[in-house]
């Protein structure tokens, strides 16, 4: 079924709307890892995380009947996993804990010297640090634009912001991540 978006995902929800289960399963399977990978970044907690990302397929299956193709299905999705994210980090009231760092930031390359790979896992390690201290919605933007590779129109969407607000809040990131990380900036690659 196509949409007005070009989302195949949106006839899947319709499709799922009706009650044909098979198509909640395919999203599922087709959004399991992005909504994984976004609530891991954003908690910064493995096993919570999987909690979560558990919750918000629970709450899509829910929310079905009310479910109407406005945006692309990813967008919605996106934004009832930043609420459950937000959420979750409003009743641990605090930051949460500096985990191991995220793999994929950076990849080393193979035959990589020893001293360059010690330097690449540094920057991994800053940059998560860094990307957790920034404020809720900062670190939330950030995730959504760098990670899940959302345009401003989607985070905008999925965040429940103004486009100017998107805007705003990812320069305050930046400036916020350059101000962390500035001390990485004049060393030599």
């Amino acid at each position: 079924m196509s949409s007005e978006f070009g989302d195949p995902d949106i006839g899947l929800m319709l499709r799922f709307q009706r009650g044909d289960e098979a198509a909640f399963e395919e999203l599922v399977k087709r959004h399991t890892r992005g909504v994984l990978n976004l609530v891991y970044r954003y908690l910064g907690d493995a096993a919570r995380a999987e909690d979560v990302a558990q919750d918000v397929f629970v709450k899509v299956y829910r929310a079905r009947k009310k479910y109407e193709p406005k945006a692309r299905f990813s967008t919605w999705l996106y934004r009832i996993a930043v609420n459950h994210c937000l959420n979750e980090i409003r009743s641990r009231k605090n930051q949460p804990v500096g985990s191991q760092p995220i793999d994929d930031l950076l990849e080393e390359p193979a035959g990589e010297h020893p001293d360059s790979r010690l330097s690449r896992s540094e920057l991994r390690r800053a940059v998560k640090t860094a990307i957790d201290a920034l404020p809720e919605n900062q670190r939330m933007a950030v995730i959504l634009a760098r990670y899940e590779d959302l345009s401003y129109d989607e985070i905008a969407e999925a965040m429940g912001l103004s486009l100017e607000a998107v805007k705003s809040v990812l320069f305050r990131a930046k400036e916020n991540l350059k101000q962390s990380l500035s001390r990485f900036s004049g060393e030599s690659s």
